[in-house]
């Protein structure tokens, strides 16, 4: 099999290479990335070693996919990740990316004749619907109650059927804006496709920041005796997110690659699901548990723009289709970064202190 990933020296699409090329050998794996995110080149040699080509390129140009041979899969996991990113008022790059990127990655599939497996986001999810959920304060977190004033929401999380109305950020609307178009090229010229709708993803290599990659920020800060600021929400840190494990991601991930009629045209929650969920209170303790530091963490009361209480994935559409449900818990994930940030000090120092 011949591979195409996009975003492929990023966090998600390396993670997803690598682990492709030691499962299968034999599979010619092709990367393409503009090498945009601070750290992604640390992965430019991690990828060649593995035999991966690595192709330095951007999805915004549809003449840099020459460099490439047709395809028999194309994994669509580039993106400008931020939920801030155009909320300055440039939302160009974010749009070029995002959505043309995204048609330029279809055409060259339909070229191929190749499947095309789409990273998506929780965040196609609207601010507002999700935001007036009926949900109870317990000492440390935020939780969703099973009476809710709309469909597609239990104490389970968000399904797929949550109502789209309403804004959702930039960021989430070119995502969604390209489920639109996939979907439109899956129906009326016969591409086969499957849609992902990720929440928070984390694991090692991922380079977090403030507005993206929460996890390893959190980790981060804690391992190398840094300040963070628990932020909006009256600042007592419950805010709580699902967390996915890359490693869990790619268990998906190869079972919809190698079985692509049985989730053809699908629209699929993939997400840690309330057994792999945290507060930030909660992650700052076990961040202190696993790498026995403790910094200071300030209280912000005032939101952030397009900020959320609680996001929570309800995986069961996922599980009864594919048989698939994450493994990996919140205490296994931080173990996972320290270990990480352990074995790459030098390296990863200048970048996430």
């Amino acid at each position: 099999m011949k591979l195409l990933i996009t975003g492929g020296a990023g966090f998600v699409g390396s993670s997803l290479a690598l682990s492709l090329k030691n499962n299968y050998p034999h599979y010619e794996i092709y990367v393409l990335d503009n090498l945009k995110r601070k750290g992604s080149e640390l992965n430019v040699a991690r990828l060649s070693k593995a035999g991966i080509h690595f192709v330095h390129g951007d999805i915004r140009n549809k003449e840099d996919f020459d460099a490439i041979p047709p395809v028999d899969a194309l994994i669509e996991a580039s993106a400008e990740p931020s939920v801030l990113a155009g909320l300055n008022g440039t939302p160009d790059y974010l749009i070029n990316t995002n959505l043309f990127g995204t048609v330029n990655c279809l055409n060259f599939a339909l070229k191929s004749k190749a499947n095309v497996l789409f990273l998506s986001t929780s965040r196609v999810y609207p601010i507002k619907a999700i935001e007036t959920l009926n949900f109870e304060e317990s000492d440390t977190r935020f939780v969703l109650t099973d009476q809710q004033p709309i469909p597609g929401v239990s104490s389970k999380g968000i399904a797929e059927n949550f109502p789209l109305d309403g804004a959702r950020s930039l960021y989430g609307t070119t995502k969604l804006a390209s489920e639109l178009i996939i979907q439109e090229y899956n129906e009326f010229y016969g591409l086969k496709t499957v849609i992902n709708r990720c929440g928070v993803i984390t694991g090692p290599w991922q380079m977090g920041k403030a507005d993206q990659g929460v996890m390893v920020l959190w980790v981060a800060k804690h391992y190398f005796e840094q300040q963070l600021a628990y932020i909006g929400y009256g600042g007592t840190g419950k805010q709580t997110r699902d967390m996915l494990h890359i490693a869990d991601l790619y268990r998906l991930i190869d079972w919809e690659l190698h079985h692509i009629d049985e989730v053809n045209g699908e629209i699929l929650n993939a997400g840690g699901g309330v057994e792999s969920s945290a507060s930030l209170q909660e992650l700052t303790r076990i961040c202190q548990e696993v790498t026995g530091r403790t910094i200071p963490i300030n209280p912000v009361t005032e939101n952030r723009a397009a900020d959320i209480r609680l996001y929570i994935t309800d995986n069961t559409k996922v599980t009864n289709r594919t048989g698939w449900k994450p493994e990996l818990g919140i205490r296994e994930i931080v173990t996972d970064i320290t270990a990480w940030l352990d074995e790459n000090r030098a390296a990863l120092e200048p970048i996430l202190k």
